[in-house]
């Protein structure tokens, strides 16, 4: 295995150096975790699983006050129907999409539920993905979270395994008789290889293949564009801090056509610690401005929990997964019209002696650590 980070993981990162205290830079859930195979994985290493489903207290905030239980409840309704809306409109025989066009409008909620749907949990606005798309890698639960975090599981299953770290792949020539990686570390010649690296670091080029990749294969890249959720995560251990149990989540409602607002995750495994989530155009624009992300992120907790509690949060970490030339986003959407990019990126080429791998690959656990291993499954398969 060529890395060319200085760890293994990718996007599954868990660190405590930062805030001294346990962070996932990047994926956060095992999602649909009856399905999910690593699951039984993380069981299996003896790691403790929590259901965040059971124990995650929903806060909604309206026109500067949390709803009240009967509009918790219409919210709810509202995101039924909100999927019930996508589902059918992915089943109607039409072409497909961009995912703004089926989704209800004009509701109460519905500004609200777009904007969390795309660019809170699919780090780009609906309007960029496919509708068909969406709703073939919508998740269910449980959703399952670790003390260690994804990354410490993902780090204990590398434990062993012939990793070559700072290893960055430039060049790859491949064809009928193999394949030939090239960097500064000089060159590795193999029967095949499987390629994991993002969709991004591929639009951009990172790695010239030699020769090109099939026109098909490079249009389900381009297809597949990376999204961005970026995290803001503080140190929350002043007794003035936001008022929230562990494992409460806060969302906010958009309150006009140009509100992007952000959500948060507090005390997960009750410690001090209150993660903000920005998505998709705004999480790019502030994109090589930490301090101003970490800034807005403030201002919307005191908006929330007034001034002085927003005053009182601690140092902060801001994760950079957009501006990294290892990654260069969050992870991938499809545009509208590539439903099928998917699984082009995930065929062989070269009978099997050029895989790709990823979470991009995978057409229903899109966008998950899951996905990402499901996929290295299957090209691990196809290898001859």
């Amino acid at each position: 295995m060529l890395e060319a980070g200085a760890r293994v993981g990718g996007r599954a990162h868990t660190e405590s150096h930062s805030l001294g205290l346990p962070f996932d830079h990047g994926a956060s859930w095992l999602h649909q975790a009856n399905d999910n195979p690593l699951t039984p994985l993380a069981r299996g290493l003896g790691l403790r699983l929590l259901d965040h489903d059971t124990l995650r207290d929903r806060r909604l905030v309206t026109r500067d006050r949390f709803a009240t239980p009967e509009e918790r409840k219409d919210f709810a309704a509202a995101e039924d129907a909100f999927w019930a809306a996508i589902e059918a409109a992915a089943a109607d025989g039409a072409p497909d999409r961009p995912a703004d066009q089926a989704a209800p409008q004009g509701g109460r909620w519905d500004a609200t539920i777009a904007h969390w749907e795309g660019a809170q949990i699919c780090a780009a606005e609906l309007h960029r993905m496919s509708l068909h798309d969406l709703a073939a890698t919508a998740l269910d639960g449980p959703n399952l979270i670790l003390r260690e975090g994804i990354g410490g599981l993902v780090t204990r299953l590398a434990e062993g395994l012939p990793v070559r770290l700072g290893a960055r792949v430039d060049r790859l020539r491949w064809g009928a008789a193999g394949v030939v990686a090239e960097g500064g570390f000089g060159s590795l010649a193999a029967r095949a290889a499987i390629v994991t690296v993002s969709t991004g670091v591929l639009a951009a080029g990172g790695i010239a293949f030699d020769p090109p990749l099939p026109a098909a294969t490079q249009q389900a890249i381009d297809d597949l564009p990376m999204g961005l959720l970026t995290k803001v995560a503080f140190r929350a251990d002043d007794p003035a801090a936001p008022d929230l149990p562990a494992f409460a989540s806060v969302r906010r409602a958009v309150e006009s056509t140009d509100d992007r607002p952000m959500s948060f995750l507090s005390r997960l495994f009750h410690d001090p610690l209150l993660i903000g989530f920005c998505g998709g155009a705004r999480a790019w624009e502030m994109l090589h401005d930490a301090a101003a992300l970490e800034a807005a992120a403030r201002d919307e907790i005191a908006g929330i929990f007034g001034a002085r509690a927003a005053a009182t949060l601690g140092r902060a970490t801001v994760t950079r997964w957009g501006e990294d030339v290892l990654f260069r986003g969050a992870y991938s959407h499809a545009r509208p019209g590539a439903l099928a990019a998917r699984r082009v990126l995930g065929t062989p080429v070269a009978d099997g002696r050029l895989c790709f791998a990823g979470e991009a690959c995978h057409p229903r656990f899109a966008a998950t650590v899951a996905g990402a291993w499901l996929s290295g499954m299957a090209a691990a398969r196809a290898v001859p």
